[in-house]
């Protein structure tokens, strides 16, 4: 039987792979279903991984499209960041002067079950970015040779102009868009919790679906590194909120960790130097400058807001997350806000 342009023995023989057969695998059919292999099976398991992370045909033929995909025009992206901040903040101001109510209102399991979910997400785009951002540098290095200067570096720092949102990278940055709008839900949790400073959460998280959306609708350059930095920071923070809200072993001696300040402090470092490095390649480094720049600066923008909202929960007398979960007062003593 011929798959690929390689010769396999009939799978339907009583020893399909005889020791005396030779055989050569191609890596773009590995892990593809109905298609077998000798690899030993941790070997099998990861070139799996790697079919469905990164070489799907549905991954790999991925383009951005308003009319094709969910969520994708401008005008759900206003509606919902409309409806969104109004409702949160109508919520908000009902809670407090209606109701009168200062005390946390009872969610449950809820911001657990949230967290969980958020981990596993975040893990998978992690997963799925790193090795899509290699399988397309592996595809697409050749080009590069002769009188391009671009690098594996300077192509996730700054796109070539006219970079199209298309392919690997950009599915696993839709995926990531949509994910945007299931994290927008820790600022109901903040605004039910009556945390301190909900207001500025739910914006914060407004503007990241904001951001998300203009990476893919403008190919924003730097947008691989900042998927990868944000994911990775994610899948640790809402892991280790898991932990605690779920009171797994060991968790109320971690309560009062500062795991989400940790992770929050590098991604706005890497964040930083991102900005820093594209600055640098379209301005100098790089002739005919970058792809997306104009929704770059919009994007500095937001995340000088962001930063703002980051000094705002952390820069006063108690550590807030965005969703209040283990802090530390200026006592040092952990509470629960």
């Amino acid at each position: 039987m011929a798959v690929g342009g390689y010769i396999y023995p009939a799978l339907s023989s009583p020893n399909p792979f005889p020791s005396s057969t030779p055989y050569t695998h191609n890596h773009h059919l590995l892990g593809r279903p109905g298609v077998r292999s000798a690899r030993p099976p941790m070997a099998a398991a990861t070139a799996s991984y790697w079919y469905w992370l990164a070489e799907h045909p549905a991954i790999v033929g991925f383009r951005w499209s308003p009319t094709d995909l969910w969520f994708s025009t401008w005008a759900f992206l206003l509606s919902f960041l409309a409806s969104y901040v109004a409702l949160c903040l109508a919520l908000d101001a009902f809670l407090g002067t209606a109701l009168r109510r200062r005390k946390p209102l009872p969610l449950g399991p809820a911001p657990a079950a949230h967290a969980l979910l958020m981990a596993g997400v975040s893990a998978a785009i992690f997963a799925g970015t790193l090795l899509s951002a290699v399988a397309e540098i592996r595809d697409t290095r050749w080009s590069w040779r002769g009188r391009s200067r671009t690098t594996p570096f300077r192509w996730l720092l700054c796109f070539p102009p006219g970079t199209r949102s298309s392919g690997r990278v950009f599915f696993w940055s839709y995926a990531y868009y949509l994910s945007r709008y299931l994290h927008a839900a820790r600022g109901v949790f903040a605004v039910l919790r009556r945390r301190r400073g909900a207001a500025a959460r739910v914006f914060a998280h407004a503007a990241s679906v904001a951001m998300a959306f203009l990476w893919l609708e403008f190919s924003q350059s730097f947008q691989v590194l900042a998927i990868l930095a944000s994911t990775l920071a994610h899948a640790v923070a809402f892991g280790f909120r898991f932990w605690v809200g779920a009171g797994l072993p060991a968790a109320r001696a971690a309560r009062g960790a500062p795991v989400a300040l940790g992770c929050q402090v590098a991604l706005l470092g890497c964040n930083l130097a991102c900005h820093v490095g594209v600055v640098w390649m379209h301005f100098g480094a790089v002739g005919g400058g970058c792809s997306g720049i104009g929704a770059w600066v919009f994007n500095t923008l937001l995340n000088a807001a962001l930063l703002w909202v980051f000094l705002h929960c952390y820069g006063k007398r108690g550590v807030c997350d965005d969703d209040g979960g283990a802090t530390l007062s200026h006592h040092g003593s952990s509470k629960d806000l």
